[in-house]
């Protein structure tokens, strides 16, 4: 069995950083390397690192001294890059404890093209699924029955059962993870960073496997959503900083893929093709333009852009002034060109916006030429995808 190296980045999470370190070392021993990146915390886990790494070896830290945090994005990457020295990497959550034999479960599928990831144990503060096993076994880590939890793994346990789909904790070959160039700084600090790297990597060829052997016990969402330093608290508030990031990046999201996020039951990605849409908008305005303009490559517009896009231009790195256009100025030359008037848009037809290219790749006898479709009027100039061009990230 190859060692792995935990990849663990944390930010004002000191107790639930001390008990996952405390569980891999305890479950799974010291073979394994640990690499965390301390991200401008403010509650003693720097120097909680710097005992560590004084007693323990094979654990390399990091540190944004700050005062902005870099987040998950970045330090993900920064601990693979500068830090981690082993051939296989696990991208590891600070709030998950890990379970006697998941390094085992794990090798017992991987290999290069293939991404596995472990099955959660999770109290029900999260909606429950198909992927996952809602049990309580405590949501804070004084709390945690350990005792009560390592009896009861082997019912959890299904001898060989295996899923196919991807989320947290999953291990990989670095030499896939750089394949697609890592995670995309569109996605900082964090917040859907993770479904678009599960896209990337699906179209490049990964397989995903879930283990039903390997297992962790997953407190949830206390890095982010119900982080307590930014005001959250679990199953009951969303930190504010959560929200903002969150709300931004499934706005980048769209804008990159064309798409919400998809996927099936067992979280295997779904990718729609992405196309060359075009907006022209008659009598649009501020609200209008904020909602439409992520999902099309380019709107067109008879009002002035200047105030979104400075307003705007802050919460991506997609550069707006290529995006928001004049229609007295620019000519729309995209692929697919869609026209209509904002005064008669409903929500309605928002969704026939929104499904879009669903509607287009699922039409068999779709070919160039002009057709309407409620309140649209819609011009086919060319038909192509782009979703392949998406798989190496080149923003950094």
């Amino acid at each position: 069995m190859k060692p792995i190296s935990f990849i663990i980045p944390s930010r004002n999470n000191l107790r639930y950083l001390k008990w996952c370190y405390d569980s891999i070392r305890k479950n799974l021993g010291h073979t394994h390397e640990i690499c965390i990146a301390d991200d401008a915390s403010e509650d003693g886990t720097w120097e909680w690192l710097q005992e560590i790494v004084d007693k323990d070896n094979n654990v390399k830290i990091h540190r944004n001294k700050g005062p902005e945090r870099q987040g998950l994005v970045v330090l993900y990457d920064k601990l693979v890059k500068d830090y981690s020295t082993n051939d296989v990497i696990m991208i590891f959550h600070a709030d998950m404890y890990a379970c006697p034999g998941l390094d085992e479960a794990i090798f017992k599928y991987l290999k290069k093209g293939t991404i596995v990831c472990a099955t959660r144990v999770e109290p029900s503060l999260h909606p429950p699924g198909p992927e996952k096993i809602v049990s309580d076994y405590g949501i804070e880590p004084e709390e945690f029955d350990e005792r009560k939890f390592l009896l009861d793994l082997n019912k959890f346990r299904d001898g060989g059962k295996i899923t196919h789909g991807i989320f947290a904790p999953w291990a990989i070959y670095k030499e896939d993870f750089w394949a697609v160039g890592g995670h995309d700084e569109l996605f900082s600090p964090t917040s859907r960073e993770d479904s678009d790297i599960f896209n990337r990597f699906k179209l490049n060829g990964c397989k995903f496997i879930q283990t039903w052997d390997g297992m962790v016990y997953h407190l949830t969402s206390r890095g982010s959503r119900f982080n307590s330093f930014s005001g959250g608290e679990p199953g009951k508030v969303n930190s504010k900083e959560w929200q903002y990031t969150n709300h931004k990046n499934i706005r980048n999201f769209i804008r990159k893929w064309g798409t919400m996020v998809n996927h099936d039951k067992y979280m295997m990605p779904m990718v729609t093709p992405k196309y060359d849409i075009g907006f022209v908008v008659k009598n649009c305005n501020y609200e209008t333009l904020y909602e439409l303009e992520p999902w099309c490559s380019t709107i067109y517009t008879d009002w002035g852009n200047k105030d979104y896009i400075n307003t705007e231009q802050p919460n991506t790195l997609l550069d707006l002034k290529d995006r928001v256009k004049l229609r007295v100025e620019e000519t729309p030359d995209n692929d697919i060109i869609v026209e209509f008037d904002a005064k008669e848009f409903t929500p309605e037809q928002f969704n026939i916006l929104a499904q879009l290219p669903a509607i287009l790749s699922n039409d068999e006898e779709l070919e160039p030429g002009e057709f309407e479709l409620q309140i649209f009027k819609i011009k086919v100039n060319k038909i192509k995808t782009y979703e392949e061009e998406l798989i190496k990230n080149d923003i950094s």
